[in-house]
């Protein structure tokens, strides 16, 4: 069944290649004639039906997936007019401008799909009305990813990428061909501003560094980071050290990851230095995935106690937080949220709702690297009750790598549904009272883009606006730098003391 499906879709998608523009649909001229009714949907693909959708988003172009010699669609709502197409083939394209009229005249009502397809015989078959929701609320416009094959042991063509949500326009932010085929990762923002950015370069000669972007500033920072999270207030960044091995399975997921040995660091951006406080670098303790409340006061972190490789599948991270006084810089004990020993689960990737009422969270098996899991689920707590659930929108692949829009409403997050291999990102609207409702995927110009694309997306994260700075700085950065720091280190630090302000550079 798979099978035909998808020698189906390729030979659709070779057909619309060669068809170009011609294949379009055309507005208006809406068939007239009677038609008979199919007691059931129509199935669309990708699956934008029974689904709330932001007043933004760019056109859910889709594919009817419904035996016919032509097609037509109507798309209205309960205000201003319905938006109508006919075309020869079965792929849907929404013309744009049409399109964010229609949402924002029905921003916080329905939406309604008219499916209909003409027989072999000249009639017309009308499906059940498909129905969405458009939100009141958008998402941020901007989508920065990164693009990577699933290859096991060495890197090649990877990307970061920004996508503009209201429209398929994606360009690179920066790509590894630009600076010697490297790896480069946990790109994060401040507070989704697209003018304050870091992200971790691997592969190069001598340090491993960060580059820091502010003010259009690009630093090359000599200092390995991963996991990379901001305080809200800009004064520093969070990241884990460390001491990760790829390893193989002959069986189910092949890959896997172990970490044997992991602390987390604070760098003061202004003083350029890096300390470890003692509550978060435990020497019996492996501390990793760092994230900050929205107000500052608390990080949260995932943390097990040292396991030898071979007993891999025996660890289980806890969720734990500690508090933080930044104008003392003070930390406090830390505490556990969800338990391992409870649970049998292992967590990883907190990240609190921007409203400061959600933590939303994964739990595996074991491990701290939920992708590579099938089994990874996305949990949340409320910050109110410390009740926490497995969220209704969960597949029976990996779902993980999860973040929130600036309004609280929207999170995007990655999930290998579907066939197992690759991630997609999917967004899901998050009501006041926590529901989180259908997922639908990332939309793309063309309907059939997935069933081709080879590549998977990791890491979304959502951004306010899109990113000025030019690829070329970036890599410039990397390997002809202007501007380079090399942080003091300051690992023996104790609780309470401000940081020196001495300062090297190169």
């Amino acid at each position: 069944m798979k099978a035909a499906r998808t020698s189906f879709l390729l030979a659709l998608a070779a057909a619309l290649a060669m068809a170009g523009t011609a294949c379009r649909p055309s507005v208006g001229a809406f068939p007239a004639e009677p038609t008979t009714l199919v007691p059931r949907p129509p199935h669309l693909h990708p699956d934008y039906t029974e689904t709330v959708i932001p007043p933004n988003v760019a056109p859910l172009n889709f594919l009817i997936e419904e035996p016919g010699q032509a097609y037509a669609v109507r798309i209205r709502g309960e205000r201003g007019s319905p938006l109508e197409l006919t075309s020869r083939e079965a792929a849907i394209h929404i013309p744009i401008q049409s399109w964010h009229t229609l949402l924002a005249t029905n921003a916080g009502g329905p939406l309604y799909f008219d499916v209909l397809a003409r027989s072999a015989a000249g009639g017309w078959q009308r499906f059940v009305t498909v129905t969405n929701q458009v939100a009141r609320e958008p998402f941020d416009r901007t989508l920065v990813y990164r693009l990577l094959k699933p290859l096991y042991s060495f890197y090649s063509e990877i990307g970061i990428y920004q996508r503009d949500l209201e429209s398929f326009r994606q360009t690179p932010v920066l790509e590894n061909r630009d600076f010697g085929d490297g790896c480069l990762n946990c790109h994060t923002t401040l507070n989704r501003d697209p003018n304050t950015f870091v992200f971790h370069i691997r592969g190069q000669k001598g340090p491993q560094p960060m580059i820091l972007v502010r003010s259009n500033e690009v630093t090359r920072i000599n200092k390995t980071g991963g996991y990379l999270a901001w305080h809200p207030s800009g004064e520093l960044l969070t990241f884990s050290a460390n001491k990760l091995s790829l390893f193989y399975h002959t069986v189910g997921e092949t890959r896997d990851v172990f970490d044997a040995e992991s602390n987390l660091a604070v760098y003061w951006l202004r003083s350029n230095v890096v300390v470890m406080p003692p509550p978060i670098s435990l020497p019996d303790r492996q501390e990793t995935w760092p994230s900050w409340a929205p107000d500052g006061k608390h990080l949260y972190f995932c943390a097990a106690p040292k396991f030898k490789q071979e007993r891999f599948r025996q660890v289980r991270y806890d969720l734990m937080r500690v508090s933080f006084d930044l104008e003392r810089n003070v930390w406090g004990e830390p505490e556990t949220m969800v338990s391992a020993d409870e649970t049998g689960l292992s967590a990883a990737q907190p990240r609190v709702s921007p409203d400061g009422r959600w933590l939303l969270y994964t739990l595996a098996k074991y491990g701290n690297f939920p992708i590579y899991q099938p089994n990874s689920d996305l949990y949340l707590m409320d910050l109110r009750t410390r009740q926490s659930r497995r969220l209704e929108i969960n597949s029976d692949q990996a779902d993980s790598w999860h973040c929130w829009s600036g309004n609280s409403r929207w999170v995007v997050f990655s999930s290998k549904r579907g066939n197992g291999v690759f991630s997609r990102p999917h967004f899901t609207y998050v009501d006041e009272a926590g529901t989180f409702h259908k997922p639908f995927v990332l939309p793309q110009e063309d309907p059939t883009f997935y069933d081709a694309c080879i590549q998977t997306f990791n890491l979304p994260e959502f951004v306010a606006g899109p990113i000025r700075v030019s690829p070329a700085r970036l890599a410039g950065a990397v390997v002809r730098p202007q501007k380079v720091i090399t942080p003091v280190d300051q690992t023996g630090q104790k609780p309470g003391e401000e940081p020196s302000s001495a300062m090297r550079r190169e």
